[in-house]
Order: C-alpha cells, then sequence, then structure tokens
C-alpha cells in the first residue's frame, strides 16, 4: 500500500520489535473513541524530530507521569510531566526506539511502544516555558510585527512599489469604515442565548461575530496605519475603536457563554491595539484595557483549563482547540502587563504547539472537510504571524502545516469550484486564504500553489507580514503528487494531471471520524470535478449547525454520493461518542502507473443495520473513467440505492445508463451489471439560485447473499466497451483497453 507522501511508513526492524511486546490493551490505550490516542502509536518512521507524546490518563488521576524513551541498544531518558503529554525540547539522535510512561512513582508502566527517528524526520525544536518567555519580555513593543515593519518614511523605492497598492486599500477602508461601521453596544443584541439554539439565536450570533470581527479589524487597521504614517487620524479612530470594545459588558451578550468567539477576539483586538499603540497609549486607557481583557480571558482559560486541561484528554472540540491558539497569542502579548499571563502562557502555548489540529497526524489531514480547514487557515495565517515573531517558533516549518498546506493542494486544487466533504462543502473556495497561508511557507509546492491560485492576499495581512514573504525565495515550484491518502482521516484524492486547469478530479472518503462534529453520513462517498466543473455534487446547503435542515437532509447519507436502502436509509448520525464508532475507514490504496486503487469498509457507519457496506474504487488513466464496486449485505431483505447527485438536471438514456453535462463538461454513469435501474428521486428545496437533481440506481436483494453494484463513471461520456469475463474464481472488467480484476 502506497501513502501520502507525509503519511507514516511502516519499519520492518520496529514491527518486528513491536511483536516482541505484550499486544494487550494497557491503560494509556482508552477505549473510549473521544480520547485522545497513545502517540507515537506505530512504531513509524516521525515526520517531526522530536515527535510529541501522548498518552490517555490513568484512572487514579495522578499528580504527574514519568515517561521513558529509550533508544536502541541504549540507555533510558526519564522526564516527568505533570499532564498526559510530552514535549522534548531537544530533537533526537538518528535511531529506533521505545518509549513507555507511568503514574509518577508507581510500576504501572504502559505498553512499550516503538518509533524511528530517521534523516526523513524534520527537526522543530521548542524551547522549554521560561525560555520562551524571557525571550518574549525581551522583545521590544510591538511584539506582533516582524523587523520588516518600519515607519513608511524609511521604505525603499522597490518596498514601495511592492506595497503600496496594499496601504492605499487599507487607508481607504479605514476611511470607509470610520462612518460606514455603527457604534458598538450591547442594546443590540437583546436576545439571551440558550438552548436548544434557535434560528433568532443563531443569527443574532452571527451578528455579534460579525461586528466584533469589523470593529476590531478597524482598530487593527487603524493602529498600524498609525504606526506607519503617524497620521492622528488614524490614531484617534483606533482609540475610539478600542474604547467601544472595551465598553462592551463581559458578562453580556458578547460574554464566552453567550458568543466565544466574540470574546476571544474582542480579548485579543484591545491586547494587540495595545501592542501596536506602544507608547502612544495613555496609562488610563491602557489600563481600563488590560483590565476588560483580563476579566474576559480569566474565563476563558478558566473554560480551557478545566480538568487539568481537557483538551488534554478530550481533544476533539472545534471552538476548544481554536480557543487555545487565540489563548497562546493573547497570553503571549499580555506577558509583562497582565500577572496572570504567565500562568496562561505556560498552560497553553507549548500544548498547543505541539498539536495545534486533533483533526489528524503529521500527514495533515483535516477530518471537518475543506470548508473547516480554510477556515482554520484564515485564523492560523492571522494569529501565527503575530505568535512567530513573538516568539521565534516558527509554526509554518512545523512538518504538519507542510502536511497541511498538501491536503489543501489536493482537495482544492487550484480552479475548484466547491468545497470537499462536511459542512460548507458546497461552498466556493477562497483562494487568497490559502494563497497567504503557503506564502509563510518554504517549499516547492507551496511555492507552486501560490502560483497557481488566483486573488490577492488580504492588505491588512501583507503590511503586518514579513517583507519580503518567505516563499518568495523558492525559485523551485513542484506541484503534490496526483493521488494522495490520508490514512488518519480515511480520504483520498485521485487526480488526472494535478498540474493542469483541465484536471479530473477525483475524491473519496471512508473516515474514522464518522459523522463527527463537522462531518457527515458520507462514508464511502465520492465526488468528482472536471476542469474545476463540479459534476458528482454533495447535496443541500449549510444554512447553520443543528438546523432542522442540517439534521434531516444536509447531514444525512440520501445527500451524500454513497449508498442508502428502502427509501433514503443511511448511515447512523446520532449520538456522540457513537458518531465516531459509526464510522468508515479506507482498507486498500494504492497508486499504478495505468490506475489508482482505494477500497473502503463503511459497515460500523450503518449502526448494525447492514452486515457489510464496502466500496471498491479503480480510476482508469487511459481511459480517464472510474469502475466503483459496491458490496451490500443484510441478513433482510433490502433495495439498495447507488445515490449521486448533480448541479443541473440529468439525461436518463436508458434504464442503466444517465448523463450530466455542466460548464462545458460531461460524465454519464452506466450500471455495468444491468441489474440496478436508475430514477429520479426528489429533495428538499435548493439554496435560491441553486440547482440540484437527485437519482439512484436501484438494487433489489432477497438478504440471501450479498448485492453488487458495479458503475462505471465515464468522464467525457465517451462511452467505451466494456466486458465482465470470469475464469475460475477471478472476475475481470475491461473498460476500453485497460482490465482491472474484481477481487
Amino acid at each position: 500500500m502506497k501513502f501520502h507522501r507525509k503519511g507514516v511508513v511502516a519499519v520492518a526492524a520496529l514491527s518486528s520489535l513491536l511483536m516482541s511486546f505484550s499486544a494487550r490493551a494497557d491503560w494509556a490505550q482508552s477505549t473510549d473513541p473521544l480520547v485522545v490516542q497513545p502517540a507515537p502509536a506505530n512504531g513509524a518512521v516521525q515526520a517531526q524530530n522530536p515527535p510529541g507524546f501522548a498518552w490517555a490518563r490513568h484512572p487514579t488521576g495522578p499528580a504527574s507521569y514519568e515517561i521513558e524513551i529509550t533508544p536502541s541498544g541504549g540507555s533510558p531518558v526519564k522526564a516527568t510531566v505533570e499532564r498526559n503529554w510530552y514535549l522534548p525540547t531537544k530533537a533526537l539522535a538518528l535511531g529506533n526506539y521505545t518509549w513507555r510512561v507511568r503514574p509518577a512513582g508507581s510500576t504501572e508502566w504502559s505498553t512499550p511502544r516503538a518509533f524511528a527517528i530517521t534523516s526523513k524526520s524534520t527537526v522543530f525544536e521548542v524551547p522549554d516555558n521560561a525560555t520562551l518567555r524571557s525571550r518574549i519580555l525581551n522583545k521590544a513593543r510591538p511584539r506582533s510585527l516582524a523587523p520588516s515593519f518600519t515607519a513608511y518614511s524609511t521604505w525603499s523605492s522597490a518596498k514601495k512599489a511592492d506595497l503600496d497598492p496594499y496601504v492605499s486599500r487599507i487607508i481607504n477602508e479605514v476611511k470607509l469604515q470610520m462612518t460606514a461601521l455603527p457604534d458598538l453596544s450591547d442594546s443590540r443584541w437583546p436576545i439571551v442565548i440558550a438552548s436548544p439554539l434557535t434560528a433568532q439565536m443563531a443569527s443574532q450570533q452571527t451578528d455579534v461575530r460579525n461586528r466584533i470581527n469589523e470593529s476590531s479589524r478597524q482598530l487593527e487597521a487603524a493602529a498600524v496605519l498609525w504606526r506607519l504614517k503617524k497620521d492622528p487620524v488614524h490614531l484617534a479612530e483606533a482609540l475610539k475603536r478600542g474604547d467601544q470594545l472595551a465598553s462592551l459588558n463581559p458578562a453580556g451578550p458578547t460574554s464566552y457563554a453567550n458568543q466565544d468567539q466574540a470574546t476571544r477576539q474582542i480579548a485579543l483586538s484591545l491586547l494587540k491595539g495595545m501592542d501596536l499603540l506602544a507608547g502612544d497609549l495613555d496609562a488610563t486607557r491602557k489600563a481600563r484595557w488590560l483590565g476588560v481583557v483580563k476579566t474576559r480571558v480569566t474565563e476563558m482559560y478558566g473554560n480551557i483549563a478545566g480538568d487539568n486541561g481537557r483538551l488534554d484528554q478530550y481533544p476533539f472540540d472545534s471552538h476548544g482547540n481554536t480557543l487555545m491558539i487565540y489563548m497562546a497569542l493573547i497570553s503571549t502579548l499580555a506577558l509583562g502587563d497582565i500577572p496572570e499571563a504567565q500562568t496562561w502562557f505556560d498552560f497553553t502555548f507549548r500544548a498547543y504547539v505541539n498539536t495545534p489540529s486533533p483533526w489528524s497526524g503529521a500527514e495533515g489531514g483535516y477530518a471537518n472537510g475543506t470548508a473547516y480547514a480554510e477556515y482554520a487557515a484564515g485564523y492560523m495565517t492571522a494569529l501565527w504571524d503575530p505568535i512567530v515573531q513573538a516568539t521565534g517558533v516558527n509554526l509554518y516549518a512545523k512538518p504538519w502545516t507542510l502536511g497541511f498546506l498538501d491536503f489543501a493542494t489536493q482537495f482544492t486544487p487550484p480552479g475548484s469550484k466547491v468545497h470537499a466533504f462536511g459542512d460548507g462543502s458546497e461552498t466556493k473556495p477562497d483562494p487568497r486564504v490559502f494563497r497567504a497561508f503557503a506564502n509563510r511557507m518554504v517549499s516547492p509546492r507551496a511555492a507552486w500553489y501560490v502560483a497557481n491560485l488566483p486573488g490577492l492576499e488580504d492588505s491588512l495581512s501583507v503590511v503586518e507580514a514579513p517583507y519580503p514573504m518567505p516563499v518568495s525565495g523558492t525559485t523551485l515550484k513542484v506541484p503534490p503528487s496526483n493521488s494522495a491518502y490520508y490514512p488518519s482521516t480515511g480520504w483520498v484524492a485521485m487526480h488526472s494531471d494535478i498540474g493542469s486547469t483541465g484536471r479530473t478530479s477525483f475524491y473519496f472518503k471512508s473516515s474514522p471520524y464518522g459523522s463527527f462534529n463537522h462531518s457527515h453520513g458520507d462514508q464511502n462517498g465520492l465526488l468528482l470535478s472536471v476542469a474545476g466543473q463540479p459534476l458528482l455534487v454533495k447535496a443541500g446547503w449549510y444554512d447553520w449547525y443543528g438546523s432542522p435542515l442540517w439534521t434531516d437532509w444536509y447531514h444525512q447519507t440520501k445527500s451524500q454520493n454513497a449508498v442508502t436502502f428502502d427509501g433514503g436509509k443511511g448511515q447512523v448520525v446520532t449520538g456522540y461518542r457513537e458518531q465516531l464508532q459509526r464510522n468508515g475507514r479506507v482498507t486498500g490504496f494504492s497508486a499504478q502507473s495505468t490506475y489508482d486503487y482505494a477500497e473502503g469498509d463503511a459497515t460500523p457507519s450503518y449502526g448494525g443495520q447492514l452486515t457489510m457496506a464496502k466500496r471498491q474504487i479503480w480510476y482508469l488513466h487511459g481511459q480517464n473513467a472510474m469502475v466503483v464496486r459496491d458490496k451490500m449485505q443484510a441478513v433482510v431483505a433490502h433495495t439498495y440505492e447507488w445515490n449521486f447527485h448533480a448541479p443541473v438536471a440529468m439525461t436518463v438514456e436508458s434504464p442503466s445508463s444517465v448523463k450530466i453535462a455542466a460548464g462545458g463538461q460531461s460524465v454519464c454513469l452506466r450500471d455495468l451489471n444491468g441489474n440496478a435501474p436508475f430514477a429520479k428521486w426528489s429533495g428538499p428545496a435548493p439554496k435560491s439560485g441553486v440547482t440540484e437533481d437527485h437519482g439512484a440506481f436501484y438494487l433489489k436483494n432477497d438478504g440471501k447473499s450479498a448485492a453488487e453494484f458495479l458503475v462505471l463513471i465515464d468522464v467525457g461520456c465517451k462511452r467505451p466497451t466494456t466486458k465482465v469475463a470470469t475464469s475460475g474464481t477471478t472476475r475481470t472488467l475491461t473498460v476500453g483497453t485497460q482490465s482491472v480484476n474484481l477481487n
């Protein structure tokens, strides 16, 4: 099996070493799917040196743990930590290792686990907290800006030529917003937020977030312009917006309990304003702003630090993980001005840097889908830039970060018109976001992505960034591979030629995360775009998380290109822990010269309704066609539905053949077994201005044997001849000039 370049690579020597240890379950490996999994876990070459270590908490809740890291043939190195993770401050020597952990003072060691550090492991060192704090406090304010940020009067003619258009846009934006932005007041938001969330509550929360984001941006932009050009108008505007943010009641509609996104943004904005206006903020105003920050952040810290750091044990919390990065930057900017900031910093900074995302391993996948990956990239860019400048810890150089960018490149390549899988997947990617993210990296693949993505980066982001951008020093531009597999999220991408705008892009998913969080009931689901034009699409639209539409349609299997039965019954997407247990997994992946192959097992996702739900996919390069084979089984009779959705009205050519044509591209789907006739069906009304058409191949089964779908996805409707031949126990499918064994 071939893995994505950043995926884990098994090492034979380590496999032998692991087999010598007992395979019994141990306390460091929880059976609760919500609990953190041991890492390093699988005898793999580590992408990062030193790797981060993690384990489930011991049931006795010890005050500290002792971890032991032993090089092959050498003596163990020990460390004592208060939490259930450990990040060494120095890189390890190349070689094979084992590690184990125990509650301090006990003899209850976890099962030893093996890992390897090789020349492929990237050194990424993070100093201890005391060293980091000293480094931050010794940096003159503003801490958040790069050394290349200087007064406009000092700029060279080349820098002015590069950045003047961005500065002009900021000036125009701030001038316009001075009169366009409404004054902030708690009275604007009268609804008391409660559970369950209603449409009116969701609307108010959105308005709170938007208004706070607008005002905080105005504060920051005006403060940046003041530092650049010293126009008193900009100083006055920055102070006005900061005072308004500081006047909002920390226990009111912008509180952490009512709108966590707003309260964290208010706290950060006031601190960034204080940092940018250093030397120009009077003592009284500064004390008032800092007082508001302390009040708001104390509540935020109480949430994140509860249960000795709840995310250490239960990492799958989107808002909690975003709060961690906010806390990391907030504490960095507050050191020296708010005494409690040292506690905040020591608790959050290295923990966040160790694991910036819980949704994948080092290969960088993002289980919640590419729309939420884009949101994450946006706030990471905004928050990482000042972190890098203040601390010297370059998060853009972390191995996970390059994997994350590769993930974006694979599933939202240049020219993509929709996202892939999960909430918001029907929306159009904003290429400026990952373009900005890639601009901060030194990588031939990042340079290729930047060169091929349209759009200008946000002006404020550019002016505050290092000059020139780090990626500009990379002259070699190399696209990623044409196929990729992300083991920890169960995603597969197959492209005809990722470097071409006319590419065929085929996506497959069978995820261990199931329908958890922003994921959907789409295990063994697929998507298809040609030359950027979506042809096989996800149906429905994302109005708000947990809405009736989301619950009954958008989140369900029947709105995906996946298999249901008996009129739309699909994967079980209710529960919380159950969503992680009712999952899928990729059980095979191979990238060959003539075809790509993937297989997935989604049986658990149907919650016991089916005894088999497996899908195999062959992407035949020479034919630019996909063969999809599904095997479904249950103990009772069912009619199975091979659902697919189109962005235009489908043309039914025969009971076994359907054509989808949109945007100058086409695809024809053909039932090769000839026993699953096609019929259209109706779904909920799509979003205004959007066309959706739904249909399925229907296959009746008596429950006595497995049901099989065999479907050809013929890109361009070339209509190749097909033939299925059987020789002994081997079935061979020939499509045009290519053949595959239906094993």
